[in-house]
């Protein structure tokens, strides 16, 4: 079992712990923080590290749960989002196969971050062939159990994770970057995906 946040084109490690565990358990009770994954994820440009992130309306006055969130839709973030995911893996091996399925992602306005993120998981689960057993929390609980995969959405944590190499797109100009979204090892990888982050370590 493993108790993680949903996170916006969760991260590999994240992806990782969720397709080595049985079961996922999906914290939906928290209070909304910025500086995490719940609204952003690093894709491979071509000039390195790439942030994405969702405007929300949040306010610091007041405590918010993530589940009360709104995306700030002012601005044309999932067109910017999708030119950059295109730009960064239009040359990879397996972007033009996952393509149809992930731009419905980004065609439509998104109301709620928390809806958003799960269509997200669900989109990537269905290009993994990953049928996952879920579920969500009834209430949210402090615990520091193995089980407790929580702190992966802080993003400032990220150097500390380490996960198994592979070729990326740019590994030529700029190495190997790690722990990125899963699109990255989803567009380099393709069907390997799966078995990469069934079968290989990562530590912490």
């Amino acid at each position: 079992m493993a108790l993680i946040y949903p996170t916006y084109l969760p991260n590999i490690a994240t992806y990782m712990v969720m397709v080595q565990k049985n079961e996922v358990i999906f914290e939906v009770h928290d209070s909304y923080q910025k500086q995490t994954y719940r609204n952003r994820c690093y894709i491979y440009g071509a000039n390195g590290k790439l942030s994405l992130n969702i405007p929300v309306h949040y306010s610091q006055n007041n405590r918010q749960n993530t589940k009360d969130i709104k995306i700030d839709n002012s601005s044309k973030w999932q067109s910017t989002h999708w030119k950059s995911i295109e730009s960064a893996y239009k040359t990879s091996p397996f972007f033009e196969y996952y393509e149809d399925d992930l731009v419905k992602l980004f065609s439509k306005p998104k109301t709620y971050l928390l809806d958003f993120n799960f269509e997200c998981i669900a989109a990537i689960n269905s290009c993994l062939g990953y049928d996952m057993s879920e579920s969500k929390s009834k209430q949210f609980t402090k615990t520091n159990s193995e089980t407790d995969y929580r702190f992966l959405v802080n993003a400032r944590q990220e150097t500390s994770v380490k996960t198994p190499n592979y070729i990326q797109v740019f590994n030529e100009k700029h190495g190997f970057i790690n722990n990125l979204s899963i699109l990255d090892l989803l567009c380099n990888e393709g069907p390997n995906a799966f078995n990469f982050l069934k079968n290989e370590p990562f530590t912490l």
